[in-house]
């Protein structure tokens, strides 16, 4: 900043222009954005049903409700980076809260699943620019001890948040009503939107960048990762390419990615640098960030799933069960912040993806009576893991950064924990599904060897049935029905055991890769250009 401008009143020019205490509000209010959007994720997990009544949604219809938000924001995330250099961080991250205030309020008015669907894809697309900006402008504005304590706050935002979404969406279904999961982003919204913008620049602006922009290339990143996720999501639930929509919207996918990587390295002005991969720490942090992303969106769907379907909770009583997990990350996050300061971070993060794989071989001990009391020490233990895991990685991945490629390492980083959450949520689902189907044609195979056993079931619970009717052929029928009912909970809680299992195993794998992660060394934030 020259003498003249100061002497002018100019605003803050940069990060080293602005007071520590400014330097905290502006991250703290970009962190409180960054919560609001990924709350959102998984906020209506414990509503859905409650949507598709207001709505008079279908079934298949009422999941495109998480769906669209994760399509829209994945494809968000890595354009953050070039949109806060054309805009500058100020005003993207502004215009990113502004938006994402107002799509707030349409899903709240939504009149039908369609509008509801639209409303839902311009949230997570708005609201996905917050995501990587608080990343890039938390290790931009700090050095030292400030810069060492970002990885544990915004580890504990990011993975806090999704897994405290089904909580405060099931009280507030319970309590008030489902269209205030939405409503009650609108005054924090609004508070974001107008203070930020007051505390100064984080950076400048490049506006002529938007008339050089490749927007083949911006086109292409939508299709690829719009597609993706589509497949995933859409996949488990139509026997994946056996569907042509399926089919098709993989073909589109691949197509994208083509051109993708072809405008990516040949675009005079790609939207998407993938020069961060260069570097093998980040490299490798990725690939851990891609297994953590898979490890907290499946666990947190998990839960709530088998708690509805086999235990067949309300809204209220699955929110309060999966509080527990939230509370112990939160005693977590100073202890992960502390270590990843004092020791090597490849053995923080060791830990966390041993106490992590504990906790889900835990949870493969499920039985169909499981409740809250059951579930609480494993649900701790994946607690006390995670932000062992998230903390060391986000250090990994953008200490050493170069200051020029900070905003795309930051995008890439969390484009990959949301890409291994969309992968996780699929390939769950899928074990579901067919453990299901191959554990009930067991159970029923069994059934078949012991005839004389099923037949005196069959009897008891048609003694029973005949309290609430006299008529024999119809309390044979329930009979029949009830034992049907049994053998598929039975069939789908062997299922969930299987799928802990085998991510359980997934995480244990993981710690392969993790000797290669060789941390990079703190550094102080970079010069400010005047």
């Amino acid at each position: 900043m020259t003498a003249a401008s100061a002497v002018a009143g100019a605003p803050p020019a940069g990060p080293a222009a602005l007071t520590e205490r400014r330097k905290l509000l502006i991250f703290a209010i970009m962190a409180f954005g960054q919560f609001m959007a990924l709350l959102d994720i998984q906020i209506v997990a414990a509503s859905l049903n409650s949507i598709q009544a207001g709505l008079n949604a279908g079934p298949d219809e009422i999941a495109w409700v998480q769906t669209a938000y994760l399509m829209a924001e994945i494809v968000m995330i890595p354009l953050a980076a070039f949109l806060s250099q054309a805009l500058s961080t100020r005003w993207l991250f502004t215009l990113s809260a502004g938006l994402f205030t107002v799509s707030s309020l349409l899903c709240g008015l939504a009149w039908d699943i369609n509008s509801m669907i639209a409303f839902r894809a311009l949230q997570g697309f708005t609201g996905g620019a917050m995501v990587p900006l608080v990343f890039a402008t938390g290790f931009a504005m700090f050095e030292g001890p400030k810069r060492a304590a970002v990885p544990a706050i915004l580890g504990m935002v990011s993975t806090l948040a999704p897994t405290l979404g089904p909580t405060v969406g099931g009280l507030i279904t319970e309590y008030v009503d489902w269209r205030w999961l939405f409503f009650m982003n609108i005054v924090p919204g609004v508070a974001v939107t107008l203070l930020f913008p007051l505390l100064g620049k984080v950076d400048s602006a490049s506006p002529q960048m938007l008339r050089r922009i490749d927007w083949l290339h911006v086109a292409s990143l939508a299709v690829f990762l719009g597609g993706l996720q589509y497949v995933l999501e859409e996949g488990p639930r139509h026997e994946w390419f056996n569907d042509d929509a399926v089919l098709t919207a993989a073909w589109v996918s691949v197509v994208g990615a083509v051109v993708f990587f072809e405008r990516t390295f040949f675009s005079t002005m790609p939207v998407v640098k993938l020069t961060p991969f260069l570097r093998p720490t980040f490299a490798m942090a990725c690939v851990l960030n891609l297994v953590i992303g898979f490890g907290l969106y499946a666990a947190t769907y998990l839960t709530p799933v088998y708690l509805g379907r086999v235990r067949e909770f309300s809204s209220l009583d699955i929110g309060t069960t999966v509080f527990v997990t939230g509370v112990a990350m939160t005693v977590t996050a100073p202890i992960a912040a502390r270590l990843s300061t004092l020791v090597d971070a490849r053995y923080v993060i060791a830990v966390g993806f041993s106490m992590f794989a504990v906790s889900l071989w835990m949870f493969s001990n499920i039985t169909p009576e499981w409740g809250f009391w059951d579930l609480f020490w494993p649900q701790v233990m994946r607690g006390l893991a995670m932000l062992l895991c998230i903390v060391p990685a986000v250090g990994m991945a953008l200490n050493g950064v170069p200051p020029e490629q900070l905003r795309y390492a930051s995008g890439l980083f969390n484009l990959m924990r949301n890409l291994g959450g969309a992968i996780g949520i699929a390939v769950v689902n899928t074990w579901l599904i067919d453990f299901t189907r191959e554990h009930a044609t067991r159970l029923s195979a069994a059934m078949g060897e012991q005839p004389d056993r099923a037949a005196e079931m069959i009897r008891g619970l048609t003694q029973m049935a005949q309290q609430w009717t006299p008529d024999a052929a119809r309390a044979l029928q329930t009979a029949e029905a009830i034992l049907g009912r049994v053998l598929g909970r039975e069939a789908l809680t062997l299922a969930f055991a299987d799928t802990y299992l085998l991510m359980a195993l997934l995480f244990a794998a993981a710690l392969l890769i993790v000797p290669f992660a060789k941390p990079a060394p703190l550094q102080g934030p970079p010069p400010t250009e005047h």
